[in-house]
């Protein structure tokens, strides 16, 4: 169901309070024009509460669920669980980004996000051996696509995308990988980028493998939907939007990569119980930023600790 646009506070009161905290609805669970597998979709930020559910009717669930802090495991595997490699994040530049500076905020977001304070929240997961997530991310490169797939892209077309640089060996074949779609500001998603998601993650059968992948928009196209502030820490408001949503997408993708271990009963995985709030800002070139990840600020939003009762937080 689509949903239309619009920041539920005002930016600038919320600038003033020093802290951001838009209202934001809650991932929907829903399945790929293809039949494969599912797929989930981080929200963009209008009021869509009513509207949540858990799951689509039919759709299959593991047993019963375990743990609690708001947030429960449904028995399915974790990336980057101690004992097993670590989580890799890949690019596929997809479109136009010459002369874009987001090829290099956006990798050095890669680069920096784990080990880290911030990225240390997803160690409060574990998968059924109690083996917890590692804070530590590697990033393992990038490619382009001049338009394969056109402007306009399906959710199948994105999968396509994904494929296409993996059997041509432009990116390595990797099950423990999070492949990242990010899509210059020409290019939209015909499922719902702008009009009911900014971005979103799911998991396919790619080349023999169970492979992790996302789609992230440039927020240049519906600012209003899909960026926190019209000026970013960075000078970038499309890319510095992309680094929250990347954030959001990464941290779903090490915790919930099948799409059957940690969700609450609403179907939101620990990012999306966080969206759209940043906790404590500070000022930095006409921006607000609430973290520093290698030597670049950045404003992105919390993850969702899973202790202490369960709490939103920018570190732990």
């Amino acid at each position: 169901m689509k949903k239309v646009l619009g920041l539920s506070l005002g930016f600038a009161v919320l600038a003033a309070l020093g802290v951001i905290e838009a209202v934001h609805s809650q991932g929907q669970r829903g399945e790929l024009v293809n039949g494969h597998k599912v797929i989930h979709r981080s929200r963009n930020n209008s009021d869509e509460r009513a509207n949540e559910k858990a799951h689509i009717p039919g759709e299959a669930r593991p047993g019963k669920p375990a743990g609690g802090n708001g947030i429960l495991y449904h028995g399915g595997p974790l990336l980057g669980a101690a004992g097993s490699p670590m989580v890799t994040a890949y690019y596929i530049w997809y479109g136009n980004w010459n002369g874009n500076s987001a090829t290099t905020i956006l990798t050095d977001l890669a680069m920096n996000i784990g080990p880290s304070p911030y990225f240390n929240i997803n160690s409060t997961y574990y998968d059924g051996s109690n083996a917890h997530v590692v804070n530590s991310v590697a990033y393992g490169g990038s490619t382009t696509d001049d338009y394969s797939q056109g402007t306009s892209l399906s959710d199948s077309a994105i999968q396509a995308v994904v494929s296409g640089a993996i059997s041509s060996g432009r990116l390595p074949n990797n099950s423990s990988g999070v492949y990242f779609v990010l899509t210059s500001a020409d290019v939209t998603a015909s499922s719902g980028f702008c009009t009911q998601y900014c971005g979103w993650h799911t998991h396919g059968t790619i080349s023999g493998s169970d492979i992790k992948y996302a789609f992230v928009g440039n927020p240049d196209r519906c600012p209003s939907g899909c960026e926190a502030q019209t000026t970013g820490p960075n000078g970038n408001a499309g890319a510095d939007g992309m680094a929250s949503i990347i954030a959001h997408e990464l941290e779903e993708a090490a915790t919930d990569p099948d799409l059957n271990a940690w969700y609450d009963r609403r179907g939101a995985e620990n990012a999306d119980k966080c969206a759209w709030t940043f906790g404590a800002t500070y000022a930095v070139n006409g921006a607000l930023a609430n973290m520093r990840l290698g030597s670049r600020d950045y404003l992105i939003q919390r993850n969702w600790v899973n202790a202490s009762g369960g709490y939103c937080a920018t570190s732990y």
